[in-house]
Order: structure tokens, then sequence, then C-alpha cells
């Protein structure tokens, strides 16, 4: 399959040209030092592909996050003066009711006689310039109208502390000079580390109001250090007075909201944050494999996971002083998108093996760049370029070719759209026989091609 070189797609940069009128390398713009792969195609022919899916019955699932925020501010212990200027914080990407929780965030606090505004909290990315974050939030959805609120931008801060190994704490220069700060951030397990506080209300806290140099000098001890570094900033900003709580978005194993809880702030980044981790990991979607030879995902992006595909479901952290997952063991990935609300950073990008030469075109190397070296040790292995091969076919190919699997019939091949989506796939037949046996998988169609006659991924169809 994929082999028919009269139907190829078009080349970075270029068009889609049949073998015999194929311009020569001179006149061939966009392809530049790959131009060395136009052709380059595995030999072998892919397995079809028949979807399944993982049954989870009786997921937790807040159809109301507006009305759920509301309910959950009513527990704020904090008096709040008339007229007090309320930052909000918003800016981690994936989060499905992000939108509706902020929007309610700044009814409840209007309603309480405040005066809210959303500020960025989303450390270097956008650019590490304020409008670049603030177009990011729009990608978001979060809006002057969405919200019903003005967004204040800035990437200036103030220190308000230092850390035991006189790391300095930055602090968003706007929000700290609000009355108050009121957080919102989706809790879950962290890509890049393990501990009592990982990702949620003192990371927002911590990196995302640190802007670019709070992340860059929190970042810089190493990622081993990282979460012991978070918590103590947070509770170094906490410690000044302004932050009014948080609210933490709980989601389940398919990306719905499961709840959303309020956190007193001397709860952040301490036993009641933890608490909350504990319950989001809990529910946390996972491969139902342990084992593949080839995962083929169609789109990674800062949308999906802080490091473009999320490194607890693939089992892969590449961080240096980081132990690597037991679980799932996969030989090889190929990723063919980036989603469009990542604005080209393709942070993450080294943890594929493959990608087609299209990808190459969506990828903003000075984003991208900007956002691994603000990570420090967390953006060294995982800034590299993968292989390139001309389209999804070889891509896929590739990634086979190098599983160490030789028997094809064998093959353990899994295809998702993205890692917040493991429990819709696409299995080769090695897989299906092992799902026809389980009973938390169902298989909801027939059997397809993996890749069309142009060498695409092909459509994921009725499921």
């Amino acid at each position: 399959m994929g082999t028919d070189d009269t139907a190829r797609p078009a080349a970075p940069g270029g068009r889609g040209v049949g073998e015999d009128e194929r311009p020569e390398a001179s006149a061939s713009p966009g392809w530049g030092p790959f131009e060395a792969i136009r052709g380059l195609r595995p030999d072998g022919v892919l397995p079809q592909v028949t979807p399944v899916r993982r049954l989870m019955p009786d997921l937790p699932t807040e159809t109301d996050p507006y009305g759920a925020a509301r309910v959950a501010l009513d527990d704020m212990p904090t008096v709040l003066q008339p007229g007090a200027r309320i930052a909000v914080t918003a800016g981690s990407r994936g989060i499905r009711d992000l939108v509706p929780v902020v929007r309610a965030a700044v009814d409840w606090l209007r309603a309480a006689g405040a005066e809210p505004f959303v500020v960025p909290a989303m450390g270097s990315h956008g650019g590490a310039t304020a409008e670049g974050q603030r177009e990011m939030l729009a990608g978001l959805g979060v809006t002057p109208e969405s919200v019903g609120c003005p967004v204040e931008a800035t990437m200036e801060t103030v220190v308000v502390g230092k850390l035991d190994d006189g790391t300095p704490v930055h602090h968003d220069a706007i929000a700290a000079a609000a009355d108050g700060v009121l957080l919102i951030n989706r809790v879950k397990p962290h890509t890049d580390f393990h501990g009592p506080v990982e990702s949620g209300l003192a990371k927002i806290l911590a990196i995302g109001l640190g802007n670019h140099r709070g992340a860059a000098s929190l970042h810089a001890g190493g990622i081993p250090s990282l979460g012991g570094a978070i918590e103590a900033a947070a509770r170094t900003v906490v410690a000044e007075g302004k932050i009014i709580g948080g609210l933490a978005i709980l989601e389940n194993a398919v990306d719905q909201t499961a709840a959303v809880e309020f956190v007193p702030a001397d709860g952040i980044g301490a036993a009641a944050e933890n608490g909350l981790l504990q319950r989001a990991g809990s529910l946390m979607g996972r491969l139902p494999f342990d084992q593949l030879d080839v995962l083929v995902v169609d789109e990674m992006g800062k949308d999906k996971s802080g490091t473009g595909m999320d490194t607890n479901v693939i089992g892969r952290c590449w961080v240096h002083g980081i132990p690597e997952f037991d679980s799932p063991r996969i030989a090889a990935i190929s990723v063919h998108r980036l989603s469009e609300a990542s604005h080209g950073n393709a942070s993450g990008l080294g943890m594929a093996d493959v990608i087609p030469a299209g990808m190459l075109e969506q990828i903003d190397l000075h984003a991208s760049y900007v956002n691994a070296l603000t990570s420090g040790a967390g953006g060294a292995r995982r800034s590299r370029l993968p292989m390139v091969l001309e389209d999804d076919a070889a891509a896929v190919l590739g990634a086979v070719t190098m599983s160490g699997r030789r028997d094809w019939s064998e093959l353990r091949l899994a295809r998702i759209r993205d890692t917040l989506s493991p429990h819709e796939l696409l299995v080769s037949p090695a897989l299906l026989v092992e799902a026809g046996n389980r009973f938390d998988l169902e298989i909801t169609g027939t059997a397809r091609d993996l890749t069309d006659a142009s060498g695409s991924l092909g459509s994921w169809g009725e499921v």
C-alpha cells in the first residue's frame, strides 16, 4: 500500500506531481535538505485496521461546569471588598470547559462586588510575548466577549522572594498589582515528573504566572527538582496574601469535566491539592494495551498536552534524571500532524520516531525552541527532529520497519487521534484477536485500509 508514485501528496512548499512530471531538485522549493528523502519508501504492505473502543461505564461527569464552578466558589472564605480588582488566571491548553468555568468565576466575582479581569498564566508560551499569549488565549476561546471581562497581559514580573537555593520567585506584574488572584487550572498527573504536587493550581501559580523569567528560572534546576521548586515557589507567592484560592478542574478518561472544586489558598501546593491529584490520576485515560510495536498518532499539540503527547499515555518521558515508565512499552511512534491550536509550537516532537515531510511546514522553530529552552532539561531530547519520510504511508512503514517485529502478521499496531482520546483506536489483526477476548473492549466497525492511495492516513469513518 502507498507505493503508487502517480498520486503523491504535495511536498512541503511544493505541489503534488506524478513521477513523470516531477521537477528537478533545484526547482523544488521547500524541500531543501529533505530532497534526499523524496521517493524513499520502506518496503512492505501495511495491515488493515479495525476500530475498537474501550468500555468505561460509570465515568463521573459534570454536565454543568458553569453551575458547578459557581457553587464551588460559594466555599470561598475570603470577603471581597467592593470594587476589588481580582485577576483570574487562564492558560492551560486542552481543558474542555475552560471558558464556562472562567465565565462562571467572572460572574461570581462580579456578583460579589469585585471587578474581575483575566490574566494569561502561560509561562513562556505564545513566543514569550504578551500579544502572543493574548492570541493563544483567544485560540482557547478565552476573549473579553466570551468570559465577560477584560484580558490584561504582560511579560513583566516582580520578584516576591527566593527559594532556599537562591532561585528568585517571579510573579506576573499585573497579578501582583491586583487586589487578589483567583487561580483556575486542571489538576492532573504531570508529563515530566511525579510527586505530591504535579500539574494544577501550584503549577499555574509558580510557572504560569511566573511568565518567561519565572518558568525559566524554576526549570533551570532540572526536572528532578522541578516538583519541589513549584511547590515552594507557589507557597512563597501564597504567603504574599493576595491568592484568594483556586478552582480545580478534574477531567475523566474521555476528556469530560468530572468535577470543579474550590481549593483555599492554604491548600494550594499542599494536602488539598494533593488529594485532588490522586483523584485525577485515577480518572485518567490510558491505552488499553501495555505493549505495542507501533503507535500511530494522528495529531499532537499544545492543546493536547504540554508535551504535545501526554507522556503518561505513550509511556515515554525522555528527560535526563527521570525514570522511564514501566508501561506502556511502544517500540516506535509515528506522528502525522501538529494541531492548529499549537500555533507552530512542536514541543515534544522528539518523542516521536517518524513524521511525514508535510508536518515540517507546520512547525514554528522559534516558538518550539523558546519552549524547549525554557523547559531546560525537559527540552533537550524532546526538541529533536524525528526521522522524516515523504508521506503518512512512508512514515508508518518506517515505524513498522524499525519496530523489531520480523513477522508483520503478528504486528501490534494501533492508531489514535491524539493522546486525549486513547480509548478509541484502530488496531491491526493481532490486536483485534486480543480485543475480541477482552470484556473491556468492543469492536465497533469493520476493517479498513490504514492509508489511502495518495499515501495519506485514511479516514476514521464510522467507528
